[in-house]
């Protein structure tokens, strides 16, 4: 199956269980791996037939800027689910970096992965 990668998109974010975290903005980053046929896409050289990664980039550093989660595994839950609800998508795999969470590691992530459900 064929990818099409946004990496390292930048958002600034609520995002933490502590007190200090709900009102000091943080810098996350966040990779989008989108598997899909990009055949039909390739064929015609347009953009109606493509994963529209700019579209994607945005719907996905909107909500994150939006979304105040407490924890990153809440945050790459609803990211992914954004990414499979484009038609094109029929699996993700979405990490979420949180650099400085923990002072000794120069960042820590939580990556999630969902494939579309079959509709019955």
């Amino acid at each position: 199956m064929d990818k099409v990668i946004i990496q390292n998109l930048r958002a600034t974010v609520i995002l933490g269980i502590h007190d200090w975290e709900r009102i000091t903005l943080r810098e996350i980053i966040i990779n989008a791996t989108l598997f899909a046929d990009t055949r039909p896409a390739a064929l015609s050289d347009d953009i109606v037939d493509c994963v529209n990664y700019s579209d994607m980039s945005k719907k996905l550093r909107a909500h994150a800027e939006s979304a105040a989660r407490m924890t990153i595994e809440a945050l790459a839950g609803d990211l992914v689910e954004i990414c499979l609800q484009e038609p094109r998508v029929l699996k993700a795999i979405v990490r979420v970096d949180k650099p400085g969470a923990v002072p000794e590691a120069d960042s820590v992530a939580v990556e999630v992965e969902r494939e579309k459900q079959a509709q019955g």
